[in-house]
């Protein structure tokens, strides 16, 4: 399975946040679109980083309640890992198992495309599974 099957299923919507928004708009976005993570960008197309939940908390601790009026750019991160549409859900699944991040954004021909977390690629690797699980049940049966 490819990178283009799960935006096919999931959807290829991308939302984005400019350098300059403040944490507090971070959070009503997260909150607004029920998601982990945004793309930080001028443009919309061209990602100049990712910040994400994870950021907001890492950086609690050090700058508590002055967290909140900070721009997004001092908390994000700016050397973001990206994959291609014709890339395979296995091979984006270790990317970010072992580089310990959970969205990646998808680009094709230097635009962002959409972006995939580990959830949407572990719930198509699990259809993934079932079917081949059916399919090899149905073969044993005789059904086919």
């Amino acid at each position: 399975m490819r990178i283009s099957d799960v935006l096919t299923n999931k959807g290829s919507e991308v939302v984005t946040l400019e350098s300059t928004a403040t944490v507090r708009d971070l959070i009503a976005l997260l909150s607004q679109h029920g998601i982990g993570a945004v793309m930080v960008s001028a443009d919309g197309r061209v990602p100049a980083g990712m910040v994400s939940e994870r950021d907001i908390v890492r950086q609690l601790h050090v700058q508590s309640e002055a967290l909140m009026d900070r721009p997004v750019e001092e908390i994000m991160t700016t050397e973001v890992v990206v994959c291609s549409p014709t890339d395979k859900v296995d091979s984006v699944l270790q990317t970010m198992t072992e580089q310990r991040f959970r969205h990646m954004p998808v680009v094709d021909e230097g635009t962002v495309v959409g972006v995939v977390s580990i959830g949407d690629l572990v719930k198509s690797r699990i259809g993934e599974l079932a079917l081949e699980r059916d399919q090899l049940s149905n073969y044993i049966s005789g059904a086919v």
